[in-house]
């Protein structure tokens, strides 16, 4: 099973957030990555949109899960990703991102599964500099 993790809001470290601290205690963090997309602000946190244009990118960390099986099933929960519903808030799919270094791997990503013609588009790409 796919162990990479890529994530682009409220799970990066230094969030004060539980699910930022379960990720922490759970995970290695690889490092500063990158994936071709566009962010938006859903409400205190973003969702990410795929995107064809190569300038479109967002910006967030790689981790790896040490227990993937078992991290991903409480962070489906908490991203209101069920496959079972009829329309989930996200979808988790395998995206390939890319290191700082230029390395690419491929992670899981959580993908916004809903309009964002009224979100605000976060254009920088980087939810902190919302």
């Amino acid at each position: 099973m796919q162990d990479r993790l890529f994530v682009y809001g409220t799970l990066m470290r230094g969030f004060d957030h539980p699910m930022a601290k379960l990720l922490s205690r759970s995970a290695d963090f690889i490092g500063e990555a990158r994936c071709q997309g566009r962010l938006y602000l859903v409400k205190h946190y973003p969702g990410l949109v795929l995107s064809g244009e190569p300038g479109d990118v967002v910006f967030g960390e790689l981790f790896s899960l040490r227990t993937p099986e078992a991290s991903l099933v409480t962070l489906d929960d908490y991203e209101g990703c069920d496959p079972n519903v009829a329309s989930p808030q996200y979808l988790r799919q395998v995206l390939p991102v890319t290191l700082d270094d230029g390395t690419i791997s491929e992670a899981w990503t959580y993908v916004y599964n809903r309009p964002v013609a009224k979100l605000k588009r976060i254009a920088s790409g980087r939810f902190l500099e919302r």
